[in-house]
């Protein structure tokens, strides 16, 4: 899944040691557009992104996987992103707000088109 957002938060980074070896986690809160602006918490691991990326306000596109798992009877969801990528600012590729119609005008090349303006159809 893809995701393009503005950087609102960058949250302290983690550390530890599993089973694995040692982990890194970076968590960040992305504000999506729209009329109804959603925030989301993306965690990225390891050392899978650009850090110079990552800074408040930047609009960035970020491909991530969303997992969930249960634990003693309870659900967890974590959103793990794998690519982060920054966005042009000048960029003019298709957004909602974008996107305009205007309905189709129809020319008539008949003479004996009916010219009546209470028709409902």
């Amino acid at each position: 899944m893809q995701l393009t957002a503005k950087l609102s938060t960058i949250l302290p980074e983690q550390t530890g040691t599993g089973k694995n070896g040692t982990w890194k986690k970076q968590d960040i809160i992305v504000e999506t557009e729209g009329q109804y602006p959603k925030k989301v918490c993306i965690s990225l691991w390891g050392e899978k992104y650009d850090r110079n990326l990552l800074k408040v306000g930047s609009k960035l596109t970020i491909s991530f996987d969303i997992e969930s798992r249960e634990f003693n009877g309870k659900w967890y969801t974590d959103v793990k992103g794998w690519k982060v990528e920054g966005v042009n600012q000048s960029d003019t590729s298709y957004s909602e707000e974008s996107v305009s119609w205007e309905p189709p005008v129809f020319e008539s090349h008949s003479e004996s088109v009916i010219a009546n303006d209470d028709c409902p159809f």
